[in-house]
């Protein structure tokens, strides 16, 4: 599902204009892009959390010369799914299974 398909989804289930739905789904998406990005976490209940997390710098290997790089420590975004949207995944039938 791309962001069209949901705001056509978001419509259908709210009875929102599609014009509304996407700028409601908009200010969701920045609402929780400013939080974790200033290091508050959003925590939706059934759904999941979101946070900030620290990755420590490591040593990697270039693919096309095998060379040895720093790759520098960072803060990155990180989803941990609910309780609820765990179960709903697991127990899906007749949803696409990859391969």
């Amino acid at each position: 599902m791309n962001k069209s398909e949901m705001i056509d989804a978001i419509a259908a289930r709210t009875e929102l204009s599609k014009a509304a739905s996407g700028k409601a789904l908009d200010a969701v998406i920045e609402t929780i892009v400013e939080a974790v990005a200033t290091g508050d976490g959003v925590t939706l209940v059934g759904f999941g959390s979101f946070k900030a997390a620290d990755r420590a710098a490591r040593e990697g290997k270039n693919p096309k010369t095998g060379e040895k790089i720093k790759i520098a420590a960072t803060t990155v975004p990180k989803f941990s799914a609910g309780a609820t949207f765990k179960a709903t995944v697991a127990t899906a039938k007749g949803g696409k299974k990859k391969k």
